[in-house]
């Protein structure tokens, strides 16, 4: 028996994995990682696998970085950890400091959480506690875009639309209004990305102008709806909602949490329109791929709608156990370092021009509907019909197969239902981008030829984007 059997044996007997029908390890290998390096995990028989999807888009510096190993060794020497309440420590606050710097301006006060769907927990009860600290209780209900993802706790859920995810746990759920998503994907031929995500606004400003009063907030996510399948979308959108925001007294959460840290190629998406919501969030990027954390950003006046004496129960009484951990805090101070250092946004430029030339030949291919691109994240879209756009059923996993052999050829790519996409570290080379094109490009050729002959019920999930 291999090293690789021997471990996945051990992990079946005991581990529930994320995002995953455990049913299917009875066909499908799971990878045991030994070891990491640069854009490379290797497995326990040797086999090495370019991290295309930067372990579910947290990883911008390689594996096992020395740079941010030697601060997080430095730190751990110091201080492992201690509660954020009523205490404080040297990496929390420059952290902090360095935060509030690098953001748009006005942006003054950080939280911090342990992962991104509790930031947007976070950003939520922020939100809602205003308003009700305001003397404004009525506002306390929230927009969000028809097909976006915010993570998996029951707020964070509430305010996605990936049926997959939110389905099964309706009744659980906030009561949120869903607005149209300007995804430039759905356009009309002949539209540009930026007419489109003006016309698409129409639907939010009606959404504004007859429910503000009892809005507390509208969340988005930034340029790019990422679970939802890479669907992209241009600045102005962002812009336009921005004033409607301040005219209707909305609040605007930005949930960066993907996006965040030069995905879109500026270092936060909401730059790219000029604009500063009031709420950003932060995670995944931040502490370069090694240590949960997400931080929360928030304006002055915020923070000022709950600064009061104790007895007014004004205060935010929310918590984690780990919140501005000291180890999590010399990562992401490793990782900005990087960014500061290394000049990485101007650097990035040229690996997005390279992901776009070794990639523009599937956009002619006759199962690809779309190639499309916002800075350092590039999406493929199969179709079943491309003259009409018609998706595959989803039950036929045609991304499954180009998982499959991706991982035969040396790579980690996990589409999102039929669209394969490039998320990869930001220390990729022209020559392993070209390499992952190859073999995207295979995997599309072999997904597509098959023909997959399944019984596809009425569609329980209209839309559905497979994690798998």
């Amino acid at each position: 028996m291999s090293l690789n059997d021997s471990w996945m044996q051990r992990d079946l007997a005991v581990l529930w994995h994320p995002c995953t029908q455990m049913k299917d390890h009875e066909q499908l290998p799971l990878i045991p990682i030994r070891r990491g390096e640069g854009v490379w995990l290797e497995d326990f028989d040797g086999k090495r696998y370019l991290d295309a999807v930067s372990s579910w888009w947290v990883n911008v510096f390689g594996h096992a970085n020395p740079r941010i190993n030697q601060r997080i060794k430095d730190q751990v020497d110091q201080l492992e950890h201690v509660m954020l309440a009523g205490f404080s420590h040297q990496p929390v606050v420059e952290l902090s400091e360095r935060l509030v710097a690098l953001t748009p301006a006005g942006l003054e006060r950080v939280f911090y959480t342990d992962n991104g769907s509790t930031g947007i927990e976070v950003a939520l009860k922020m939100s809602f506690h205003y308003w009700r600290n305001s003397g404004r209780p009525e506002k306390q209900r929230f927009v969000t875009l028809s097909n976006s993802y915010h993570g998996e706790t029951v707020a964070a859920m509430s305010v996605g639309d990936v049926a997959l995810f939110t389905d099964t746990y309706k009744p659980l759920l906030l009561d949120t209004f869903k607005v149209p998503s300007p995804d430039c994907y759905l356009r009309p031929e002949g539209m540009g990305w930026e007419e489109h995500s003006r016309a698409m606004f129409a639907y939010m400003e009606r959404t504004l102008a007859e429910h503000h009063r009892e809005i507390a907030a509208v969340i988005v996510e930034p340029l790019i709806q990422g679970a939802g399948g890479m669907r992209m979308y241009h600045p102005v959108y962002l812009k336009l909602l921005r004033e409607a925001c301040d005219r209707y007294e909305v609040h605007l959460i930005h949930d960066e949490i993907a996006v965040g840290f030069g995905r879109t190629g500026t270092m936060f998406a909401c730059e790219q329109a000029g604009i500063t919501p009031d709420f950003l969030c932060l995670s995944k990027a931040l502490t370069g791929g090694y240590l949960p954390m997400a931080a929360v950003l928030t304006t002055d006046r915020l923070y000022q709608a709950f600064y009061d004496d104790y007895s007014t129960l004004r205060a935010f009484l929310h918590s984690h156990t780990y919140t501005g951990n000291p180890l999590a805090c010399a990562a992401a101070l490793a990782t900005l370092d990087i960014f500061a250092e290394d000049n990485v946004i101007e650097a990035n430029k040229a690996l997005a021009a390279r992901m776009a030339s070794a990639t523009a030949h599937l956009a002619e291919h006759p199962q690809v509907a779309e190639v499309r691109q916002t800075g350092m994240a590039l999406a493929i879209e199969m179709v079943q019909d491309k003259a009409s756009r018609t998706p595959y059923p989803w039950q036929e996993r045609r991304g499954l197969k180009v998982y499959q052999h991706a991982l035969e050829r040396g790579a980690l790519l996990r589409p999102l239902g039929s669209v394969v996409y490039f998320l990869p570290p930001y220390c990729i080379t022209g020559e392993q981008i070209d390499f992952l094109a190859e073999v995207a490009s295979e995997g599309i050729d072999i997904a597509t030829r098959e023909a997959v002959s399944v019984a596809v019920p009425a569609g329980r999930y209209p839309g559905f984007r497979d994690p798998g």
